[in-house]
């Protein structure tokens, strides 16, 4: 955990450890509970954003965010591609341990279990209002969309925008697009250069409506996947072309909900959490975003596929232009949201752990994780603690020729054998010392050893211990 000055680490520390050392003790039974809200977007890269090193376009608002809150530099996802890891955030599970892994299509037939425990449900049972806007990608049937798992609204996308007959290659394949509000279809291919303003309207209507008890909104916008749309106005306003132009629209409407829960009295009781489901899609080339220093992109269990951007800020409760160094992932927010509302841990094993003790800067907090795992779908390939990342053997995707205008490019196969690399200091996982640290290689070993006997491995053919069905439907 590092701070913006050292100041700041001295006279906060014993405040923060007085009110914030026990969050179940700052919000008692009768007290209400603070706001929840997490924009989460779709395939927008760790140098996506400003104050994480962004070039060619503006977002004054998640740098005001990161300003006035906190900005994690090691921040990941547990998968590089949509479902699985929409699932590992609104669950707090690796998503393979419940059977949803890759990215659902319409074809698909699963989704997510009614026996699980989603934010919604978790926030309902505290008597929150609850609302999902935007791509949901844990299942199209109505036993898998939102109202049938906490939420009382959704508008949205039931998965990827680019699952529809204009795809590129792959067209053929799909059904016209729908947009669907609660769990009925409501327009067919839906004007995707709205969506962005669409999803943002029904989020400010819905703090404004609300403002008067405690809301969870849940904003997971559908850009900036390809296909790229943006409205008119803010077409052409960046100079990195469609891609920069629609970074700035999600901005302006990460803007638009900052300036409505100011408006409505209510930033000192709302938490708003800024992240992002995987990394930079970098064989779509300009229509790409960038993995800044880090390797790789989405789809690779490399830094680049699954470390993202990620800030929250919450006045009074999260210090300032604080920054955290410390690692941590999507699976941590339900069990932390969990314990500042007051909300009973779901009875089914999750594998995220509490992290306020990080987003509120506590003096000398560390990851409360020994180790976090990366899978491809159901292969594990990679393994974090503290500084160390361990790949394990395995086949990655790699964009020898990005392609561009909303067309793919060419992606070779290529393979890493066993590699340890120094986080801290090589932050583009550039140099193999695993010949230099074979203790430390011994040490994730293990790790990687356990998580193959709780959640499996198909490169090893394990199977895992802990792994759970997703919901289907009835043949």
């Amino acid at each position: 955990m590092t701070y913006t000055t050292a100041a700041r680490f001295v006279v906060a520390g014993w405040f923060l450890s007085v009110v914030f050392g026990n969050p179940g003790a700052a919000y008692s039974e009768t007290a209400r509970p603070p706001n929840i809200v997490i924009v989460f977007t779709d395939d927008q890269g760790y140098g996506d954003v400003g104050c994480y090193g962004a070039k060619g376009f503006a977002t004054p608002s998640l740098d005001r965010m990161a300003r006035e809150g906190i900005r994690f530099t090691d921040f990941y996802v547990a998968q590089p591609v949509c479902s699985s890891s929409r699932t590992a955030l609104l669950t707090g599970c690796y998503p393979n341990r419940l059977g949803i892994v890759g990215a659902l299509n319409p074809k698909d037939r699963h989704g997510i279990h009614d026996g699980e425990t989603t934010l919604g449900e978790l926030c309902k049972s505290r008597g929150y209002a609850t609302a999902a806007f935007g791509k949901w990608h844990l299942g199209h049937h109505p036993q898998f969309l939102p109202p049938r798992h906490g939420f009382d609204e959704y508008l949205g996308l039931p998965y990827s925008n680019d699952m529809w007959p204009h795809h590129p290659t792959a067209g053929k394949n799909f059904p016209i697009l729908p947009l669907i509000e609660g769990s009925k279809v409501v327009k067919e291919d839906p004007d995707q250069t709205q969506l962005t303003t669409m999803y943002t309207e029904r989020a400010v209507s819905f703090i404004e409506r609300h403002a008067d008890q405690p809301f969870l909104l849940y904003l997971a916008h559908s850009m900036p996947h390809v296909p790229l749309h943006v409205s008119e106005k803010f077409k052409g306003k960046s100079s990195q072309g469609l891609f920069g132009d629609v970074i700035e629209e999600i901005d302006w409407s990460v803007g638009q909900v900052l300036a409505t829960i100011q408006r409505k009295g209510l930033d000192d009781k709302t938490l708003v959490i800024f992240t992002c489901d995987n990394g930079p899609w970098l064989t779509y080339g300009n229509h790409a975003g960038s993995a800044g220093p880090l390797r790789e992109g989405k789809g690779s269990t490399f830094d680049g596929g699954v470390r993202v951007p990620f800030i929250a800020r919450w006045p009074g409760k999260i210090p300032t232009g604080t920054t955290c160094r410390e690692p941590a992932m999507t699976i941590d927010l339900l069990p932390t949201v969990a314990k500042l509302i007051g909300a009973a841990l779901p009875e089914r094993k999750i594998d995220g752990l509490d992290i306020w003790p990080l987003l509120s800067s506590q003096p000398g907090a560390k990851s409360p994780h020994a180790a976090l795992y990366f899978y491809w779908l159901n292969r594990l390939d990679a393994v974090r603690s503290g500084r160390w990342k361990l790949h394990l053997p395995h086949p990655y995707p790699h964009p020898e020729e990005p392609g561009g205008d909303a067309k793919p490019g060419k992606i070779v196969t290529q393979k890493i054998e066993l590699s340890l690399f120094d986080l801290d200091a090589d932050i583009g996982e550039t140099t193999n010392v695993a010949d230099k640290h074979p203790d430390v290689v011994a040490e994730l070993q293990k790790h990687a050893e356990a998580a193959r006997a709780e959640l499996g491995d198909t490169a090893t053919n394990r199977t895992g211990t802990g792994v759970r069905e997703p919901g289907r439907l009835p043949d």
